[in-house]
């Protein structure tokens, strides 16, 4: 996981392309920000994921510190996966990942 240097304050920009306020799912093809984007998350909660076998960039681009955390079962359940802090990312295998979690 990548943290990167003054991002512990509220975002205003994009971060690798994900908008300011978001959680962003790239496919790794590429560099985080250049590859295909596949899904973008708002708001806090538990979001579901499907068709996200092999490795993608996670990019938290959340506002106050807000952080997501990769969960390997449906709604939310079973979040041992990474957590990501607010202006991070991390190249993560979503195979075993069912769900992603926004903290509010």
């Amino acid at each position: 996981m990548t943290r990167l240097p003054g991002t512990d304050r509220a975002h205003a920009a994009d971060l690798y392309g994900c908008p300011a306020g978001a959680v962003c799912i790239y496919a790794r093809d590429q560099p985080a920000g250049s590859g295909t984007l596949t899904d973008t998350y708002w708001s806090a909660g538990a979001h579901n994921l499907s068709g996200h076998d092999g490795w993608h960039w996670v990019v938290n681009n959340r506002h106050g510190g807000a952080g997501a955390t990769l969960c390997h079962r449906f709604d939310g359940g079973d979040c041992t996966g990474a957590t990501i802090p607010a202006g991070s990312w991390v190249a993560a295998d979503l195979g075993p990942v069912h769900s992603i979690r926004l903290d509010p």
